[in-house]
Order: structure tokens, then sequence, then C-alpha cells
């Protein structure tokens, strides 16, 4: 399919259909469900340079961004489509009550307004779930809350930016940068959830 040329509208609605699906899932924490709406699980966040693959790698994902946000959830702004996508863009909102990596944990709330491209194949298979968003808004809005008169709290500021040196640094992930895809290779027997 030509990029400037989009699918017919009942494949864009069941593209839609299936990233609704697949947000609100992940809202109630159904991860089976989540998964299911992949042949293959797989995520790219470019904030971080990492990339998820695989359903062990996407469910640690999950597992430690819910530790550090148990009440992450999201409000979805808009949605719109591309031939070969759908892109959403949304608010994530958390309270970051666990530690996220080597962060401990600060109780301070964030909001954030993020993008993702859900990203299907010419199988209408969903592939990748790549999702862009500024780290630092979020570490702004977590650690706002921090009364820094208060030694306990610039205690807790200053664990926060040694976690954050400490992850600092790290290589990006080089599918992220190479020309192309990143898209898996699908694999054999892994089937998508219906929309």
């Amino acid at each position: 399919m030509s990029p400037r040329t989009l699918p017919p509208e009942d494949v864009l609605r069941a593209r839609e259909r299936l990233v609704l699906d697949h947000f609100d899932d992940e809202a109630c924490q159904e991860w089976d469900r989540v998964l299911s709406t992949f042949p293959h699980p797989h995520y790219e966040l470019i904030a971080s340079m990492t990339v998820h693959d695989g359903d062990r790698a996407v469910r640690d994902y999950y597992h430690n961004t819910r530790i550090a946000f148990p009440d992450q959830h999201h409000e979805i702004i808009a949605i719109r489509h591309s031939h070969d996508a759908v892109i959403v863009e949304f608010w994530l909102i958390g309270t970051h009550l666990g530690p996220l990596g080597k962060i401990p944990p600060t109780g301070g709330r964030h909001r954030t307004r993020m993008t993702a491209y859900f990203i299907f194949d010419e199988n209408e298979n969903l592939v990748t779930e790549r999702v862009y968003f500024d780290q630092m808004s979020i570490l702004k809005q977590v650690v706002g809350g921090l009364d820094r008169k208060k030694p306990r709290d610039l205690l807790r500021l200053l664990r926060v930016v040694r976690g954050m040196l400490s992850m600092a640094g790290g290589e990006a992930d080089p599918r992220l940068l190479a020309a192309g895809s990143t898209a898996p290779v699908q694999h054999a027997n892994e089937g998508q959830r219906g929309g």
C-alpha cells in the first residue's frame, strides 16, 4: 500500500477497535488480553531508546511500571490514522508510589502528554507499539511536590538524583538506531485477538 493511500474504512475501524481494546485492557491490567492484540509483543520507548520485545520482556515492562505507578491510567486526546498505523495522543497519569528502576518513590503525581504509534503489517497484524514522551516532564512532576526545605524530602530528592544518574548513559537499543522498520518478524503459530 502506498504511504499516501489510506486503507478502506472497515480496516481503519478494525484497527482502531483493536487499539482501543488494547488501551482499555492496559488500564485494567489485563495483561493476557493486551498481549493477545499482538502476534508478537513489541514495545519501543523512544524517550529511553529501549525496546521490550517478546512476551516476557513486555510483561516485565508492565510489572515494573505498575510497581512504580500502580494507579497508572490514561485519557485519550485524539486518534489518527495513517496507511500503516493508528496514532494516539493521550495523557498518561499516575502516582509514583514504588521504585522506578533505581529511582525511589516520591509520592508525586504526573500527567504527561504522550503519543503512541500502533503499527500494523501488510496482514493487518499489530506488530509494534512505539511511544514518544518527555521523561523530564514526568520527573519534574513527580519530584515537584518534594519540599526542599525539609530534610526528609531533600534526602529523597538526593536519592532520586542518584537513581537517575545510575540509570543514565546506557546504550540505546541498536534496533532504534537502524534505518527502516524495527518491527519484529512475525512468529509462526502466534495469533492475534480479533476486533
